[in-house]
């Protein structure tokens, strides 16, 4: 092989992994974050007879590694026969994942969020039809240097049902990025901090799952109600 000819080639490969370096850094959109998941969601309350109401998450998300911004899509789905009639959706952060706004949504009274929580949005739903479903755009930031997580709960619109939950669910990666201009995030997968040189940090935030709720809540726990804190952390509010 000639040596033109072998520059030429080197050269096609410099250029081809130059592009695919650039492919991969290249921060995700809200259109990059796959198949919607109901990973970490489990009925509650019985639901009125023929509606099933479930939620889901998008199976990756990217945080923007200046900004700390990323976009989510929460959506709410009827498979049940019948109409679901009045609900609401809530979209709750925990530890380093902090819900900027959501879409036509309004915000949860800091004293009103469940304990742990950092942020949250209330969602009414005049009705869900059966096989109906809605998304909405979730805007939210993610301090890479803790863990996060997301909570959608599924409630009657005065909050005293919760007919699905789905979390406190974590978004994480195991392979750090922290010189890239994003990293992506996994559904269901635990975040491993790093800080700004990229050295891993020890996880911080709540470690758990479970929300603590006192002597109520190791009943609950024995009855394996593990996680499904919000309908018995307090009596709801009515909405306005």
């Amino acid at each position: 092989m000639s040596s033109r000819r072998v520059t030429t080639v080197a050269g096609s490969l410099v250029a081809a992994s130059f592009s695919a370096v650039l492919i991969l850094s290249f921060p995700a959109g809200a259109d990059d974050q796959g198949p919607g998941s109901s990973k970490g969601g489990k009925p509650v309350d019985e639901a009125p007879a023929g509606v099933k109401t479930t939620t889901t998450l998008p199976e990756r998300i990217s945080v923007d590694n200046s900004s700390k911004k990323t976009a989510i899509t929460a959506t709410v789905k009827n498979e049940g026969t019948k109409d679901s009639g009045q609900i609401r959706l809530l979209v709750v952060g925990f530890d380093g994942l902090a819900v900027k706004s959501v879409q036509g949504c309004d915000a949860i009274a800091e004293k009103d969020l469940p304990e742990g929580s950092n942020s949250g949005f209330s969602c009414p739903i005049d009705n869900l039809a059966a096989g109906a479903s809605k998304s909405y755009a979730v805007d939210a930031t993610f301090d890479l240097s803790k863990t996060g997580k997301i909570c959608l709960p599924v409630q009657t619109a005065d909050g005293k049902k919760t007919f699905w939950q789905q979390g406190p669910v974590p978004f994480g990666t195991t392979n750090p990025s922290p010189n890239a201009p994003a990293t992506p995030l996994l559904l269901g997968t635990d975040n491993t901090p790093v800080g700004p040189g990229g050295e891993e940090l020890p996880k911080a935030g709540v470690g758990r799952d479970v929300l603590p709720l006192g002597a109520a809540g190791a009943a609950l726990l024995a009855a394996g109600a593990a996680g499904l804190w919000w309908s018995q952390r307090r009596p709801a509010q009515r909405e306005s």
